[in-house]
């Protein structure tokens, strides 16, 4: 049964269908989204590729339609897909339906208490190498997205990111229940919510900063392009 490949159209099919809503009308922003899911997708597959040949997750196959690239079932590769899709999307639409900025005035706080201690943990689970890297990945990506955004917009992802735990642990958690994804534990750091290796919370933060940095650097760039040419 098919189920991780069940688990992508779940994840995707609202936020596609509702994209066309007329107060977010979040296709419109397509042509920013679809370069950000794609340079996102590209670097955590390639993430991904590297720690299923060394053992550290794995799929299984009972649970898949048998197609690869590489390592990689389809499934996992449409991972990286629906889910940054379905994940902007909610941030979207709690930019059109949250007019106030809630965490803004706490994102500063948040992003400098954040990075010392995803540094530390790193430092000091160094042969952990799922919390490790990923600890240290996101520590980086939080000090880049202030280097170029400052708060502009932390307070709004840390908002979206916040929902998106909702649909998270629901997806997450049948993906690691069954399990669907497995994980060796002498690479993480052991501690589950519920089934789901609390590493994966901050490989979905990384996951959705990424997106949403690139996504938002794009749109920033095509607006100050709209700005120069009604200048000129």
């Amino acid at each position: 049964m098919p189920l991780y490949l069940y688990l992508n159209i779940f994840t995707i099919l609202f936020p596609l269908l509702l994209s066309f809503d007329r107060k977010v009308t979040f296709y419109k922003n397509w042509p920013y989204l679809w370069p950000a899911i794609l340079i996102n997708a590209a670097l955590f597959i390639i993430w991904d590729e590297l720690f299923t040949q060394a053992g550290i997750w794995g799929f299984n196959e009972e649970y898949l339609v048998g197609i690869y690239l590489f390592n990689l079932p389809l499934e996992e590769v449409l991972f990286f897909i629906t889910v940054p899709y379905a994940c902007v999307f909610i941030y979207e639409c709690l930019n059109a339906y949250i007019t106030k900025d809630l965490l803004q005035p706490y994102a500063k706080s948040i992003t400098f208490f954040l990075i010392p201690v995803l540094l530390l943990l790193a430092a000091f689970n160094l042969e952990r190498l799922y919390t490790s890297i990923t600890f240290t990945l996101l520590a980086a990506m939080l000090g880049v997205h202030y280097y170029y955004f400052n708060t502009q917009r932390l307070g709004r992802f840390y908002l979206a990111y916040i929902v998106h735990l909702v649909p998270f642990l629901l997806v997450n958690g049948v993906l690691t229940y069954l399990p669907i994804v497995w994980y060796n534990n002498s690479y993480n750091l052991g501690l589950r919510i519920v089934s789901i290796p609390v590493e994966d919370s901050m490989y979905s933060m990384l996951m959705l900063l990424l997106t949403i940095s690139i996504y938002e650097g794009l749109k920033q760039r095509f607006a100050v392009k709209q700005y120069q040419r009604l200048a000129v």
